[in-house]
Formats: structure tokens, sequence, C-alpha cells
């Protein structure tokens, strides 16, 4: 298969995904007037409608929805055959990661220049954002992947496992020698810390304890300030495991209720299913799922 015909199977994946031919060529990074030749062409070639246009938005026809899946195994072999004759001049692996900016730094990073050091044919750029941030981006294809523990997904994404993340409630020892905390009935006395209102970290602990009522609630917009500001004996606080495990074990912070069992969550590398780096993104999932969080 030639390679304008493969592009113009690309482009067709894309208005499949977007719904959208605007958008799609955005995404393709061609102009809509070249975007729409594509899918003529394409159209010609099968002999059929791919697509029924509406106003401001595509559909798929009957024939369209049949050749997704073909085409999606079209475009990852033809990547392959490349890769097959290219031998030791692999072409580079080219796409963008996003995740949070604390797990980025932490883990992320460290763990992504090590893939590549293993695998030089790779080059990954980093994003860092926020939850919600992250899975606009995602959306939008402005990035090709994400990291998140976020509770959401789509039908048309894909979604490795790669670590359970789990929760401690904390507090520094000579807070709670000043003021113990022993009971759901102490929170009472207590300073609580999150990221923000909707206090997205405290709700593992009161998914399992049902609501408390705290002395005080402030917010800090992330959880390396949490950390800091619990360490300093200023108030008590649910953070991940994985960012004060090394306090936990040092004894600088202690858990709280300790024989209280907090809900989890797991982090996921969530990416379009139609994409053309699919199997290198499972790929890159094997190889974090070995890496420990930290």
């Amino acid at each position: 298969m030639d390679l304008p015909t493969i592009e113009n199977l690309l482009c067709f994946l894309a208005a499949a995904e977007q719904q959208n031919f605007a958008r799609a060529a955005k995404e393709r990074h061609i102009t809509p007037a070249a975007f729409g030749q594509r899918i003529k062409q394409l159209e010609q070639q099968m002999g059929c409608k791919l697509f029924e246009r509406r106003v401001r938005s595509v559909a798929l026809t009957l024939e369209g929805h049949r050749l997704v899946p073909v085409a999606q195994e079209t475009v990852r072999k033809a990547l392959q055959c490349r890769e097959v004759v290219q031998g030791d001049n692999q072409q580079t692996i080219a796409f963008a990661l996003g995740t949070r900016f604390e797990l980025g730094m932490s883990w992320v990073l460290p763990a992504v220049l090590e893939f590549q050091e293993e695998h030089p044919q790779y080059a990954i750029d980093l994003y860092f954002g926020s939850g919600n941030d992250l899975l606009d981006r995602l959306k939008q294809r402005e990035v090709e992947a994400i990291i998140t523990s976020a509770p959401y997904t789509h039908r048309s994404w894909s979604a490795e496992f790669l670590h359970a993340e789990t929760y401690v409630f904390a507090a520094s020892p000579s807070l709670l020698k000043r003021q113990p905390f022993e009971t759901v009935d102490d929170a009472q006395n207590h300073t609580l810390f999150d990221i923000n209102e909707s206090l997205p970290l405290t709700r593992y602990l009161t998914s399992a304890t049902g609501d408390m009522t705290f002395a005080q609630v402030r917010t800090c917009g992330a959880g390396a300030a949490i950390r800091y500001i619990v360490l300093r004996g200023l108030g008590v606080a649910v953070l991940p495991e994985y960012m004060v495990q090394h306090d936990l074990q040092e004894g600088s912070l202690v858990r709280i209720m300790p024989d209280l069992r907090l809900f989890s969550d797991s982090f996921r590398l969530l990416f379009h299913r139609n994409s053309i780096v699919q199997d290198y993104l499972v790929q890159l999932a094997d190889y974090l799922r070995g890496c420990p969080l930290k």
C-alpha cells in the first residue's frame, strides 16, 4: 500500500474519532481543504461513502464503521513493515505523554529517561498538567497518552494498568503528641489540608469513614505543599503513600488510626484505541509497571 493511501487512512481514523473534519484536520496538521480531499480520495478508492456530512459534524456510514478496525490494523502493519526494513536505522518513534507534575518529576520522568536509554529510537516529550487538563488534551490529541488515576474513560480509549495508588492519613508525631487523633470524633480538634475545595485526597478517607467534621479545612494546591505543611506539624492530611513512604519509614510522619483501611486507586496509561503508536505505548506501559512508584 502506497504512502498517500496510508495518510488517507490516518485522516479517516482521525475523522472517525473526532466526528468533525476541522478538528481532525488540525490533528493531522493539514488544512481543512487538504483533509477533505484526502477523505474524498479514500472514498473513491473504497467505492463508497464513509461519512455522512452534517452541519457541524460527520458520522460514519455502515461502510465507515466496517473500515475502522481494518484501517487501524493496516496502519500498524505499515509501521511494522518500515521497522523491519530499516533495521538498525529505525525511524524515531515520537509522541507526547501527559502526567501530573509531582508524579512526573518523582517517577515518570526518571522512568521515561531510563526507558529511552534502553530504547534510543523513542523520543518521548512530557507535558505536565492537572487531571481535567490532561483529559482534555488527550481528547484533542494534543498528547498521545496520559498517566492518570482520574476515574474517567471513554469507549474509544484503551487503558493499561500501571500501579495501584494507595493513600495514608498522616500527621507529624509532634502534632499527635499535643493533640491525639484516635477516633473519627477527634477530627474536630484538627486542621485538614487538601489540594482544593473539592477535597480530592480526603475522599479516600471519608469513603471509608463517612463524613468527618474538622476544626478547619485549608487548601494549598499541590500534594508536595501539603506534605511540607504536615511535616511542620500544622495539620493532618491524606497523601499518596509513594510520596511519604520515606517520611513514614524515618518516623517524621505517622499514620493516623493505622488500622483504618483507606480507599485506593490506580495509575493507568490512557490512549486512543486507534493510535498508530498503540503497540509502542503498550511496550512503554510494560516497562513502567516494572518501575516502583517513588
